[in-house]
């Protein structure tokens, strides 16, 4: 990110707004000039008609700088502010673009830090620090010339003192500039610490964590708090010889210029305007310390927006993608592996899915599940092998029309703070009609319970579905994904906080819909119905085939098989036995 970019942007609205500090500085500038007039000629040589003519010249001195200080401001806002806007949305562009990687290693809190905090602090620096710099610049400028214009001796004070305030102000910015990036890295860690407590409030509660997250709040807020006091002390440390310098200035330059005026070196009025100039360059020298305190916090804030622009997505489109006119939903996975972080993740996956077929995939936890999934819809991109989407390498497709072809059902189901419909509706927003989501939802067995809601689809859920339990939340994610009516259906352990007889009501719905179905469960329910079932051990295929052919196996299936329904064939064999008995007690 250059923020030259933006500004350069808006060369035109900076070069007006310089051009009206110039002139209210300018006008600023005369003052004293016309204080000299009063005091030479009106009040020493008795001009009296002088006077109203110069009187109407402060007034007019007056309005002058009013105007064109008013529109300086305006000016700086408003370009400023529209730097900010595209500064942040940039921002949340490309974050937005970045591989899921980089959020594996980047956490919330410290992104959420970069996008609003230090925006803000460049925003700042843009307007009015930026713009109070420039003014400085240009007020000292002209005031030094017209302090050369009196007194040519008399100005040399003035420009010895201000480089040593110059150079102690850079000094001073270096000290706070370190300061700042640690304080910023704190304030990152703080905003993690928060956010994540105030998401897992009930986690908190359930475990009654208050008092270790509330001590651990106040571990980084002590943090954070000392680093402040430190960029307090660096700025207390030296501020004061800003103040002194200011306060001596003017009374050194009324001696040396007085002592002038007694031996008629000067004249009164033109002591009079060097001390108001003297006083005009005091308020620059004073603010040099805290522009240079902002200024360093809004240069810090851009190296660390920049290191987040020089992140690169690690998956990209292709640079000139193949486009399929219709998908029809045939997956081939062509020895695939996948490594990540120098672990072995996937090894040699192997399986044909035709399209409006289904494959169920089973395995312990960790065994590799729903890295299938992430390597199908490109959020990695596999070590080895080849994933085709109808006969198409997917790395060849645009990450569009892949994710687009795509409803996946996460384990982790994520409902934004919006209403029913909304959440419902967010694979094709603005084309999903509201009977489509009654049908979804009817499918997921969830139209029931959102139309007994006081507000029914217009019910708006908490953040991440709060307010709603685990099983609805499923359901309405569920609805979702089949809202989208993509060609490939994907259910990520998505039926595992349903009771049996919802999660079978659903499975019959499913039958009904043509899309190409990847079912991972640990449930036998969930797969047993599938063409072709895969167990995954290790992240490798260690058995396949369907339900009956499984069983015949006796390994990792027949085994699971057997933990959720053995207790159910034994009492079943029992009951047989005891009909069995009560038949020959008859006979």
């Amino acid at each position: 990110m250059k923020l030259s970019r933006y500004i350069l942007k808006y060369w035109y609205a900076y070069l007006l707004a310089l051009i009206c500090i110039i002139t209210a500085v300018s006008l600023d500038m005369l003052s004293p000039q016309v204080t000299k007039r009063v005091i030479d000629d009106v009040i020493i040589d008795r001009d009296i008609e002088l006077l109203p003519k110069l009187l109407l010249l402060i007034f007019i001195i007056g309005i002058g700088r009013f105007i064109f200080q008013y529109l300086k401001e305006l000016i700086f806002d408003l370009v400023s502010s529209k730097i900010s806007v595209k500064i942040r949305k940039d921002l949340f562009v490309h974050i937005q673009s970045l591989s899921l990687s980089f959020f594996d290693k980047n956490n919330t809190g410290e992104l959420m830090s970069r996008v609003k905090d230090d925006v803000d602090r460049i925003w700042a620096g843009s307007n009015y620090i930026s713009m109070l710099i420039i003014e400085v610049t240009i007020h000292t400028g002209i005031a030094l010339y017209c302090m050369y214009n009196i007194s040519p001796r008399l100005a040399i004070i003035p420009s010895v003192v201000l480089p040593i305030m110059g150079a102690l102000a850079i000094f001073m910015e270096n000290k706070l500039g370190k300061v700042y990036e640690a304080v910023s890295e704190e304030s990152a860690q703080l905003n993690l610490v928060a956010q994540e407590n105030l998401s897992g409030v009930r986690t908190v509660k359930a475990f009654a964590r208050e008092k270790y997250e509330i001590n651990k709040f106040l571990s980084h807020n002590k943090k954070y708090y000392e680093l402040n006091m430190k960029q307090s002390k660096v700025f207390i440390k030296y501020y004061p010889y800003f103040q002194f310098v200011t306060k001596l200035l003017p009374l050194v330059t009324i001696v040396i210029g007085g002592l002038q005026v007694i031996d008629g070196k000067m004249s009164l009025g033109s002591l009079a305007a060097f001390t108001e100039y003297s006083s005009n360059i005091v308020w620059p020298m004073e603010m040099l310390g805290w522009l240079s305190n902002e200024f360093a916090a809004a240069v810090a804030s851009s190296k660390r927006i920049k290191k987040i622009y020089e992140q690169k997505p690690e998956i990209t489109d292709p640079a000139n993608p193949v486009v399929l006119d219709k998908v029809e939903g045939n997956i081939r996975f062509d020895k695939v592996c996948f490594n990540l972080d120098g672990k072995s993740i996937l090894s040699d996956i192997c399986f044909n899915l035709e399209a409006g077929k289904t494959i169920g995939i089973m395995g312990a936890t960790g065994a590799g599940k729903s890295s299938i999934i992430n390597l199908l819809q490109r959020f990695y991109d596999t070590s080895e092998g080849e994933i085709y989407l109808d006969g198409v390498n997917i790395k060849n497709l645009s990450l569009k029309q892949l994710r687009e072809s795509i409803s996946p059902v996460t384990q982790d189901v994520f409902l934004f703070s919006d209403t029913i419909n909304e959440n419902i509706k967010m694979g094709k927003k603005h084309l999903v009609k509201h009977d489509e989501v009654t049908q979804a939802a009817k499918y997921a067995q969830a139209h029931e319970f959102i139309d007994r809601m006081n507000d029914g689809y217009e019910t708006i859920v908490g953040e991440r579905g709060v307010g709603l339990s685990g099983g609805q939340k499923q359901r309405i994610s569920i609805a979702r994904a089949l809202a989208k009516k993509a060609p490939v259906l994907v259910l990520d352990d998505s039926t595992s906080a349903l009771d049996m007889e919802t999660e079978h009501l659903i499975q019959k719905a499913l039958a009904d819909i043509a899309s190409t179905k990847i079912i991972i469960a640990h449930r036998i329910s969930a797969v047993r119905y599938a063409d072709e079932i895969i167990i995954l051990e290790d992240g490798r295929i260690t058995e396949r085939g369907t339900h009956e052919s499984l069983l015949q196996q006796k390994g990792y299936y027949y085994k699971t098989f057997m933990a959720q329904y053995g207790d159910f064939k034994e009492l079943q064999n029992e009951q047989k036995q005891l009909n069995k008995k009560e038949a020959e007690i008859c006979l």
